[in-house]
């Protein structure tokens, strides 16, 4: 039954994890290396009942450890080592975005998969037509939605920035770019290339000063507009669609595909970069729980797709050569590079 436990208690798992985060445990036990139950409530300015819970569930939950010998507490290996790798504040963020924004609109994935929409976007104040386009409207929500994108980004986009072969490419079109978090990796690592980020009008001024503070604005420009409805711009030898094709039915995948197909030039190419699950249908795990978010809350389709999937919406679009690309870590990203 353990693990059945963890599933139906699940819920009250996160939300440990999630106070923890709040309250800055983690972040008190790695200056302080260990600490006592007392120090950790007079630390956190909780009363001893609280600190009791709170104690009890990030030790039984594998978060922190208790040492036998004098009771003291200390971070479990995998949040040190976290820690050490500098990716603990990007695995925070993607706990906010959890809590702030997935959370309530999880209650609607049952009549979301019943109706084959994102029930749980009425849970978002706002009247535009999917997540992305209401994200103005809330503006903790917004700000919370961005740290998490640049975060999820940031774990992959250095096996991006090594694995993705740019050397003979002039200019890159990131299409639905974001806060343009990749297209300032992908400018750093290749100083030769040009890069537009092609995004929503509401997106436009976060992305510019993303770029003005990263110092790449002589490669990285914005360009807006709606990639299923404008024309994309045009003179790119290279499209990235980069958590994108996660949020979208398979058929408005191919559109886009084909959008980018048109623009493109002969033996142009096509880069998909996201999470992805396995052929088989059958993990990993992570993809299968991110699916939920897609399913109850951005738009209207999306989850996390396999690679064979991507490959034959590629090939409907008239790419060939499709090439996979996994990434090591603990997120199922990987990327696919097609050509024209």
């Amino acid at each position: 039954m353990d693990g059945l436990s963890y599933i139906l208690f699940g819920h009250a798992a996160f939300q440990y994890l999630n106070a923890a985060c709040e309250l800055g445990l983690p972040e008190l036990l790695d200056v302080r290396r260990e600490a006592s139950r007392e120090e950790i409530g007079e630390a956190l300015d909780l009363a001893d009942r609280a600190a009791d819970i709170l104690l009890l569930g990030c030790t039984s939950l594998g978060i922190i450890e208790r040492k036998e010998a004098n009771g003291r507490y200390r971070l479990a290996p995998v949040v040190q080592q976290l820690m050490a790798e500098g990716d603990w504040q990007r695995f925070k963020d993607t706990v906010a975005f959890e809590q702030h924004i997935v959370y309530e609109g999880q209650l609607d994935f049952t009549d979301s998969l019943r109706e084959n929409r994102n029930v749980g976007l009425r849970r978002v104040r706002g009247s535009g037509r999917d997540l992305y386009h209401r994200l103005s409207e809330n503006p903790h929500m917004e700000q919370v939605f961005y740290r998490y994108m640049r975060s999820w980004s940031e774990l992959a986009n250095k096996h991006l920035v090594e694995e993705l072969d740019l050397s003979g490419a002039k200019h890159l079109l990131d299409c639905g770019g974001g806060d343009a978090v990749n297209a300032i990796a992908l400018a750093k690592a290749n100083p030769h290339l040009e890069i537009t980020v092609f995004e929503i009008p509401a997106s436009r001024t976060i992305a510019e000063g993303k770029i003005a503070q990263a110092g790449v604005g002589d490669q990285v420009s914005v360009v807006t507009g709606d990639m299923f409805r404008d024309p994309l711009p045009t003179g790119c030898d290279v499209v990235m669609f980069a958590h994108q094709l996660v949020i979208w039915t398979l058929e408005e995948n191919t559109a886009l595909m084909r959008r980018a197909y048109e623009a493109l030039p002969e033996d142009g190419k096509l880069v998909v970069f996201n999470s992805m699950s396995n052929d088989e249908g059958d993990g990993p795990v992570v993809a299968a729980l991110d699916s939920v978010y897609f399913a109850s809350l951005p738009a209207e389709g999306g989850m996390i797709y396999s690679w064979e999937q991507h490959e034959k919406c590629l090939e409907a679009a008239g790419f060939h050569s499709a090439k996979r690309i996994p990434f090591p870590g603990w997120t199922p990203h990987g990327v696919i590079v097609a050509s024209k």
